[in-house]
């Protein structure tokens, strides 16, 4: 009998180190449920949110870290609940489905990462206009994305799953381009 072994998105590919910058995929997140409430239902959400799980419904373009839990703004009205499977009262006042593994994650991390996002997206990504835990769906390399700033110098990606090659590979030559001009 064959026995199948789960594999992660980029099968390896990573870390990638170029200079000071590393990209590396988050295989780590648990679960991954997008939360979105019906019309007309936020609050009673994000209500049930903080009692189950210890975090809110984020306001647009906020990640709202907890301690097992984290909570991450996906779009208008719709949020990632990410780390934890959602309480099932959470049914009755938002559609929820499981995104586990439809998105790759990668980190992006080290000095230059800024100027790496620079070449690769439309948006603003230095500390004064992106500060920790902003984020913003957006495109990477003509990608849709969502980009979050986890720390000063790390950001958090997350992509379609079909893309990870892609994305790595855009990333990579953004950071050798960056590593040769220093």
């Amino acid at each position: 009998m064959v026995k199948l072994e789960p594999t992660t998105h980029l099968q390896g590919a990573t870390p990638v180190e170029v200079g000071t910058m590393v990209v590396q995929e988050v295989t780590d997140l648990g679960a991954v449920t997008s939360v979105a409430p019906y019309p007309g239902r936020q609050k009673a959400v994000s209500d049930l949110l903080k009692k189950a799980h210890g975090i809110t419904f984020p306001k647009p373009n906020m990640l709202l870290p907890g301690k097992k839990a984290s909570c991450l703004w996906f779009g208008r009205d719709m949020a990632l609940l990410i780390g934890v499977e959602p309480d099932p009262a959470l049914a009755k006042e938002a559609a929820l489905t499981d995104q586990s593994d439809a998105w790759a994650v990668l980190s992006l991390r080290g000095e230059g990462i800024e100027e790496v996002l620079a070449r690769l997206c439309p948006i603003d990504t230095r500390l004064r206009q992106f500060p920790i835990n902003s984020t913003a769906r957006t495109e990477v390399a003509h990608m849709m994305s969502s980009l979050t700033r986890m720390s000063e110098t790390e950001f958090q990606l997350m992509i379609f799953r079909a893309f990870a090659r892609t994305a790595l590979h855009e990333i990579t030559d953004a950071m050798e381009g960056v590593a040769a001009r220093g």
